[in-house]
C-alpha cells in the first residue's frame, strides 16, 4: 500500500483489476477546498490510457513489477522471441506487448517489464533512440530545402520514417522510439 504522496512517474498501480504506469501526475492545492492529484496512467496490459483524479493522502495498491534485460532474437508466427541476458532463457512475445515493433532489430537490447507475482510479460521497452540504415529513399533535389519538407525513408527493419530531403539512401541514422520520427543522422 502507498499514497498518492508517493507517486512518481514510472510508479506501477493496480486499478480496476489491471496494472498502470503513472505517465504524468500534478498536485493540486486549490484556495479552497481539499488537495487533489491528478494523475494520467497507461494500462501495461492493453496500452489504453486513463485519467484519475486521487484526494490528497488517499491509499491505493501498488504493483510489483520488475524490469529485466533481453535481446532481440527473431520473430515468427509465434511472436517476437527474445532472450533473457542473464539466464539466457527464451521467451515469445506477441506483437501487441511491443509499441514499436518495426524498430526492433535482430540483437537489440530491450528491457521487459515482469509482474512479478504471476511472472507475466506485461511490455516491451525499446531503448530511446535507436540507429537504423536507410535502405531506400527517393533523392533529395539540390536547392529544395527552403521549406521544412520531408520525404519517406524505409529502413533495414522495414519500418518508414520520414526524413529531412538532404538524408540520402545507405545513411546510418538516430530514430526516436518514443514516437517513431527521425532524430539525427548518424556519423
Amino acid at each position: 500500500m502507498a499514497s498518492t504522496a508517493d507517486f512518481k512517474n514510472g510508479l506501477c498501480l493496480v486499478l480496476n483489476n489491471d496494472i498502470y504506469s503513472i505517465t504524468e501526475f500534478q498536485h493540486v492545492k486549490p484556495g479552497k477546498g481539499p488537495a487533489f492529484v491528478r494523475t494520467k496512467f497507461k494500462s501495461l496490459t492493453s496500452g489504453k490510457t486513463l485519467d484519475k483524479t486521487f484526494n490528497a493522502g488517499e491509499k491505493i495498491t501498488t504493483a510489483r513489477v520488475e524490469k529485466r534485460p533481453h535481446q532481440f532474437l527473431y520473430s515468427d508466427e509465434m511472436g517476437y522471441n527474445f532472450m533473457d541476458t542473464t539466464t539466457f532463457e527464451q521467451i515469445s512475445i506477441q506483437e501487441k506487448l511491443i509499441e514499436r515493433p518495426k524498430l526492433l532489430k535482430d540483437g537489440q537490447l530491450v528491457d521487459i517489464m515482469v509482474h512479478d507475482e504471476t511472472e507475466t510479460p506485461l511490455i516491451v521497452e525499446l531503448p530511446p533512440f535507436v540507429e537504423l540504415m536507410i535502405t531506400y529513399t527517393e533523392p533529395g533535389i539540390k536547392g529544395d530545402t527552403a521549406t521544412n519538407a520531408q520525404k519517406p525513408a524505409t529502413l533495414e527493419t522495414g519500418a518508414i520514417v520520414m526524413v529531412p530531403l538532404f538524408v540520402e539512401q545507405d545513411t546510418m541514422i538516430r530514430v526516436d522510439t518514443r514516437d517513431g520520427s527521425y532524430s539525427e543522422r548518424v556519423k
